[in-house]
């Protein structure tokens, strides 16, 4: 066998094994998301898995429209970061990372439907890392934390898909921001 066919076989084979890497095994979701918005585009890390996280909240708008929670990015080890939709209104916070490990499930903080008045929807989120360790967004928790997604099976997280309401823009609107989140887990 010639240097050229081994090359070749060498290089279809590495990205044929990539490729199956950055399959995920599980789905992570929680019961308590809100319905309202369309879901984004599923964003996976391209290699390794999310370290840690980050939130854009919205401050409370007193008698304005309140959307809190509009965004979540998530760190990979690889130095990459990646998010799905993310709302318009709010600052980004600091990133939050898990001392050993990576991300391995979470907890959504939702306020049910307010009918006609000031609906906030999703509003906060924690983390657990596979050490257990848990990390919390710094947010506003109206509403309450719902039950934790089951863990990843094997590997931690390596991705994510937000639910997000777009602006209306509109004086009398209700606008939501970010609404519901699932993540991928990667061996």
């Amino acid at each position: 066998m010639d240097l050229s066919k081994i090359i070749v076989i060498c290089l279809v084979f590495c990205c044929v094994w990539d490729t199956e890497s950055r399959k995920t095994n599980t789905l992570l979701k929680v019961p308590n998301g809100a319905r309202w918005g369309d879901w984004g585009e599923i964003q996976i890390c391209t290699s390794g898995h999310a370290k840690g996280f980050a939130i854009k909240v919205q401050e409370p708008q007193g008698m304005g429209d309140d959307s809190s929670l509009n965004a979540i990015r998530l760190y990979c080890e690889s130095g990459e970061t990646i998010e799905s939709t993310a709302g318009v209104k709010g600052e980004w916070s600091n990133s939050i990372n898990c001392s050993k490990g990576f991300l391995n499930s979470f907890s959504l903080n939702v306020e049910k439907s307010q009918g006609p008045l000031d609906d906030s929807a999703a509003n906060n989120i924690k983390f657990k890392c596979q050490d257990g360790e848990e990390l919390k967004g710094n947010s506003y928790e109206w509403g309450t934390f719902g039950p934790w997604s089951k863990p990843c099976e094997t590997g931690a997280i390596c991705g994510i898909q937000t639910r997000v309401e777009p602006a209306n823009r509109g004086f009398f609107t209700d606008d939501t921001g970010l609404n519901d989140v699932q993540f991928y887990c990667c061996d």
